[in-house]
């Protein structure tokens, strides 16, 4: 089963028909069966391993797991030989694909953005959905995606609750600030949100009682966002030490840019990203390419994408604003690079000149920075794909 996730190229949408060969080979399975699952059904439609011979609709049973092991026992006794299972990816994450794995059972999920789909098409539902899923895998036409491990998808789901808390430390701290610029107070110290502008908002004294006490809850609100985002980082620090990806975290901190938390969420969202053959594929795959519509001679190229792992995306940015200054190997950065390997070192000296240079001859071309730090994410994507390709190499071998 493994091969079937990972020869497939997920970035290059509709497989090549090498690649449908490779992956979906018609004379392994008996039947395919396409799966239209939701919170509380799954509707299953069959299409046998003959070509020509059109998809059933098999009917619709509970989002169960005593009624999906009852389903695959019956098409296991209707089909003699291996069936292959498919669903789309979406908000009931992996559990499907995790038990039918378990019990023996082939099963792919593939990206829903990628499933062909008529123009004129305008009937919607789910009978049809799980008939054209078991006909198009059955074709071959389908884009699997990667599916992380339970280890992987912990630490993601770990790192993705981080943001959130600190979207809603955000969002406190602005309520905050509001309620105070209503009332006439302002602070005039330098930074906030340091010890000395929690002892002026301890002092602040408004005219009327029950305005204090709104003052004080907003407070209260934006000390616990404090303590939570404060409180799943320490997590993080701990489950990354004994997470089979921390040496690949430490190489990537050699970079500059990217501490600790960033190449962790980083290796967190994406995983593995040595098992793309070419780093164009991981541009595609995160959305950092530019959209295209050309037609003849005429050529015209837009925004990027922005398909894809949105979460990896907007880090990626992040850590490209860190190239607008020029290159250097600071004390600081030297710091925090002394755990990465020679090579990792190397290339993030490389990095550094390269995108450095890059970002100052755009600049003084006129480009706008937003512009600039796309352009500068997606290079530097492409520094950690060579990184991590070294690093999952080495421990490939020390294994």
């Amino acid at each position: 089963m493994q091969d079937i996730t990972t020869k497939a190229e997920p970035v290059e949408g509709v497989l090549s028909q090498k690649n449908r060969e490779e992956t979906f080979p018609l004379s392994r399975y008996s039947a395919y069966i396409g799966l239209d699952v939701h919170k509380d059904s799954i509707a299953v439609a069959t299409a046998d391993g003959e070509i020509f011979s059109p998809p059933q609709y098999w009917g619709e049973i509970p989002n169960e797991p005593k009624s999906v092991r009852k389903l695959a026992c019956r098409l296991k006794e209707k089909y003699s030989d291996k069936v292959l299972f498919c669903y789309e990816a979406g908000p009931c994450g992996y559990v499907l694909y995790r038990q039918l794995v378990e019990m023996g059972h082939d099963c792919v999920v593939v990206a829903p953005s990628l499933v062909p789909k008529n123009p004129g098409d305008r009937i919607k539902n789910d009978r049809r959905d799980s008939l054209k899923l078991a006909q198009m895998l059955r074709a071959g036409s389908l884009a699997p995606v990667w599916v992380p491990d339970t280890q992987q998808e912990a630490v993601r789901d770990l790192v993705r609750a981080r943001q959130d808390m600190v979207k809603q430390r955000h969002a406190a701290r602005q309520q905050l600030n509001a309620y105070l610029l209503r009332r006439g107070c302002s602070w005039s110290g330098k930074s906030r949100w340091t010890r000395a502008h929690y002892n002026w908002l301890e002092s602040v004294v408004l005219a009327h009682r029950l305005q204090q006490v709104v003052l004080q809850e907003y407070i209260n609100a934006v000390k616990e966002a404090d303590r939570r985002v404060s409180e799943v980082s320490k997590q993080i620090d701990v489950a990354r030490e004994r997470w089979s990806l921390a040496p690949v975290v430490e190489a990537l901190v050699a970079l500059r840019g990217i501490d600790k938390l960033s190449a962790t969420v980083l290796m967190a969202e994406l995983g593995d990203i040595s098992r793309f053959h070419k780093p164009e594929q991981l541009f595609s795959y995160v959305g950092l390419v530019p959209t295209e519509h050309s037609s003849g001679a005429r050529r015209h190229q837009g925004r990027i994408t922005r398909t894809g792992n949105k979460h990896a995306r907007s880090m990626l940015v992040e850590c490209a604003w860190g190239y607008r200054f020029p290159a250097r190997r600071t004390k600081h950065l030297r710091q925090k690079a002394k755990d990465a390997s020679e090579y990792a070192q190397q290339v993030s000296w490389t990095a550094q000149k390269r995108l450095c240079g890059r970002y100052l001859k755009m600049s003084m071309a006129g480009k706008d920075t937003k512009v600039i730090t796309v352009a500068i994410a997606r290079e530097l994507l492409g520094f950690v794909w060579d990184i991590v390709c070294h690093e999952m190499r080495a421990i490939n071998e020390a294994a």
